[in-house]
C-alpha cells in the first residue's frame, strides 16, 4: 500500500505486519495526490505546488525528479488502464496527458476552463472523466475533445468495471452520490442520498466485480453500498473526517484515511456480496488502524499497488 500526506512525503508499507517499507521523499509541499499503475510498476504522485513525482513500484525509489507540472495544486492523478499515459490535473484548469516511458508531456494541456477535483480513466482507456465544482466532463483523450457535460457539483469519480456507469460524489453545492449511464451520459434515476450531515464526499472506490461501492466523507464515516439496488449495507464510524479510501487487491478488505493520522482497515464480511442482504445498523467488522507517526498531518490518499508476483497484498 502507498500513501501520501500533507507532511510532503508518501509511504509504502507492508500490509501484513503495518510496517513502512520505505519513506518515500522528494515533494516540498502537501502530497495530495497518489496513483498506482495497473500493473503495480509505477506509483505517480503531485502536491499543492503543482510538482509532480514518478515513483518505481517495487522499491519507492523515485525515477524522477520534482517536475514542475502545474501552476497550481494537483488535486489528483490517474494511469492509463495500459500504464502507457499519466492524466494530471489541478487547479489550474488544465488536464495534462505524460508518457510513462519518458514523462514528457504527451499533446497539448487541455483547458476546461474550471478548477479540476478528480480524474478517472474510463476501463477501455478511451475516455477521461473529471470532476468540477460545476460539472462532470468526459474528453475523448485521441481527439482532446468534451463530449459530455454533465451539470452537477461533483469531487469524486468511480468508473464500473465493465465502463457502462460513472458514479460521482459531489460537493458541498451537492453532497449526494449520483449515477450516470455511460452510453447516454443522463442520470440513472435519482441521486442515492449520500452521507446525512456531510458537506462534500472526498472519495469513491468500486471493487474489481463492480458490486459494490464504498464512499468517504466529512461526516466521519465511511459508507458501503450495493450497486444493485444502492442499498447502505455498512457504515464504518470514525472519530475525524475520512479522505481516501481504495479496495484491497483481493476485495476482501477496505483502507481509508484522513484527518486521524491512521491508515484503517475494515474487512467485509461474506454478506455484504449477497443480494438478500438487507443492512448492517451496527456493523461490526474486523478492523486495524496503523498509526503513521511518520505522517504526523493529514492522510491524503492510500492505494493499493499489487505483487504481481506473488498475487498478495502490500
Amino acid at each position: 500500500m502507498v500513501t501520501s500526506s500533507d507532511d510532503e512525503t508518501l509511504c509504502l508499507w507492508d500490509l501484513k505486519d503495518g510496517a513502512v517499507l520505505k519513506k518515500m521523499e522528494g515533494h516540498h509541499s502537501s502530497v495530495r495526490a497518489v496513483t498506482i499503475s495497473g500493473d503495480g510498476k509505477l506509483i505517480a504522485s503531485g502536491d499543492w505546488n503543482g510538482e509532480l513525482i514518478a515513483w518505481d513500484g517495487d522499491t519507492g525509489g523515485s525515477l524522477t525528479t520534482a517536475l514542475e507540472a502545474h501552476s497550481k495544486a494537483i488535486n489528483s492523478l490517474n494511469f492509463s488502464p495500459d500504464s502507457a499515459v499519466l492524466a494530471t490535473v489541478s487547479l489550474d484548469k488544465t488536464i495534462k496527458l505524460w508518457r510513462t516511458d519518458t514523462w514528457q508531456i504527451h499533446g497539448n494541456p487541455i483547458d476546461v476552463g474550471e478548477e479540476i477535483y478528480c480524474v478517472r480513466y474510463s476501463p477501455s482507456g478511451k475516455l477521461l472523466a473529471i470532476a468540477t465544482r460545476n460539472c462532470i466532463q468526459i474528453w475523448d483523450q485521441s481527439i482532446s475533445e468534451c463530449i459530455a457535460k454533465m451539470t452537477t457539483a461533483s469531487y469524486s469519480l468511480a468508473w464500473t468495471p465493465d465502463g457502462t456507469r460513472l458514479l460521482s460524489g459531489g460537493c458541498n453545492l451537492d453532497p449526494t452520490i449520483r449515477e450516470w449511464d455511460t452510453s447516454t451520459w443522463k442520470q440513472v434515476g435519482d441521486h442515492w442520498g449520500g452521507h446525512p450531515g456531510t458537506t462534500w464526499i472526498w472519495a469513491l472506490a468500486v471493487n474489481s466485480t463492480g458490486t459494490l461501492l464504498v464512499s468517504a466523507s466529512d461526516s466521519k464515516n465511511v459508507r458501503l453500498w450495493r450497486i444493485s439496488d444502492r442499498r447502505v449495507i455498512a457504515v464504518f464510524s470514525h472519530f475525524l473526517p475520512v479522505f481516501c479510501i481504495t479496495f484491497s487487491a483481493d476485495g476482501k478488505y477496505i483502507l481509508c484515511g484522513g484527518r486521524d493520522k491512521n491508515v484503517t482497515e475494515w474487512s467485509i464480511p461474506e454478506g455484504a456480496f449477497l443480494e438478500d442482504t438487507v443492512s448492517f445498523s451496527s456493523f461490526q467488522s474486523h478492523s486495524i488502524s496503523y498509526s503513521i507517526s511518520s505522517c504526523p498531518r493529514n492522510l491524503f490518499q492510500t492505494m493499493f499497488k499489487l505483487n504481481m508476483d506473488h498475487g498478495q497484498r502490500v
